[in-house]
């Protein structure tokens, strides 16, 4: 009997320590935040929770999250990658020009994967060997990528695209739409690789320490190459769906893609200075700023207002971020 009385108050104890340990880690306050701003967009306007509208959200928000990804990636290592946004244009429109020259689609896929990858490894390299700082290697080749791609297409899109390309970015699977299906796909390998492998356990400790991290007989110069490479795959993964969706390849695609990437990173509870984050995080982050600009553009907020509103919330989001990193 004696243990059956005690048992209410070790269950509401195992709760609560439940509840302080949840707490402690980097999504609780991006998920808090989510919620409040899901449920005010909901408050505020009737058409968002139809159901064309959440699915219009998650469809819209599936770039942006997978690019973000790579970022979270660079992000944690301590680094950060300003090239994204260039380099899905140049991957987009690389597939879209092999495709119309006669190329078969799944070939020119891959190859235009394997251009985010080559671009990715490129800023890698100069970083990881080179010892040159991240944003002014990335700023760089932020415009190399963009003038490659611009050069590719004589400035003008690239259209004529076979009807079944467009499965990519407007095709459904199942009942779910495939931008979503492939956003899903890559946060679970995302999810894996940081939290179920040594090699998320070394990015952890790289952007903790790196010093501590080399001397400690790991050759963080490999793992730095791979985060960009891997940066570069998911922009390009991200270029196939805009240029699905689009059904053209555009060479000023993703203007300003990367700085949103960023926000999505640190909005879900990423520390800038790299060691601190979740992958579950970056999703959070990333639908939060979905919502945010599905619910502003509902109420027919000025784009330019919708900046300043996204900018300030930003700023907070550091500056939380910044005060709970010890």
């Amino acid at each position: 009997m004696s243990h059956l009385a005690s048992t209410p108050g070790t269950a509401r104890h195992s709760l609560k320590m439940r509840l302080a340990s949840w707490r402690r880690t980097p999504v609780f306050y991006p998920l808090i935040g989510f919620i409040i701003v899901f449920i005010a967009m909901a408050v505020i306007n009737d058409n968002f929770l139809t159901g064309s509208n959440l699915t219009n959200l998650a469809r819209q928000t599936s770039i942006i999250a997978i690019i973000a990804v790579g970022m979270s990636l660079a992000i944690l290592t301590g680094g950060i990658d300003l090239s994204v946004g260039p380099v899905m244009a140049l991957s987009g429109t690389a597939m879209a020009g092999l495709i119309v020259a006669g190329v078969p689609p799944s070939l020119a896929i891959l190859l235009g994967l394997l251009v985010g990858a080559a671009f990715g490894a490129f800023n890698g390299a100069f970083i990881a060997f080179a010892g040159m700082p991240p944003i002014i290697v990335t700023l760089a080749t932020m415009g190399i990528a963009r003038g490659l791609a611009l050069i590719y297409t004589g400035g003008y899109p690239i259209a004529g695209l076979p009807a079944e390309f467009a499965f990519f970015g407007r095709g459904s699977l199942a009942g779910i739409e495939t931008p979503i299906l492939i956003m899903i796909a890559v946060y679970a390998l995302g999810f894996v690789l940081l939290h179920h492998t040594a090699t998320g356990r070394y990015l952890y400790a790289i952007g903790g320490n790196e010093e501590a991290t080399r001397l400690s007989g790991i050759r963080v110069s490999r793992y730095k190459l791979l985060v960009y490479t891997l940066s570069g795959v998911t922009a390009a993964i991200a270029g196939l769906i805009l240029t699905s969706r689009l059904m053209s390849g555009q060479p000023n695609a993703g203007v300003g893609f990367e700085l949103d990437a960023i926000a999505a990173v640190v909005l879900g509870g990423a520390a800038i200075a790299g060691g601190r984050g979740m992958i579950l995080g970056t999703l959070i982050g990333a639908l939060l700023l979905g919502v945010l600009n599905n619910g502003l553009n509902l109420m027919g907020v000025s784009p330019y207002l919708q900046n300043v509103i996204k900018g300030l919330i930003i700023l907070l989001a550091i500056y939380i971020s910044r005060k709970r990193t010890p």
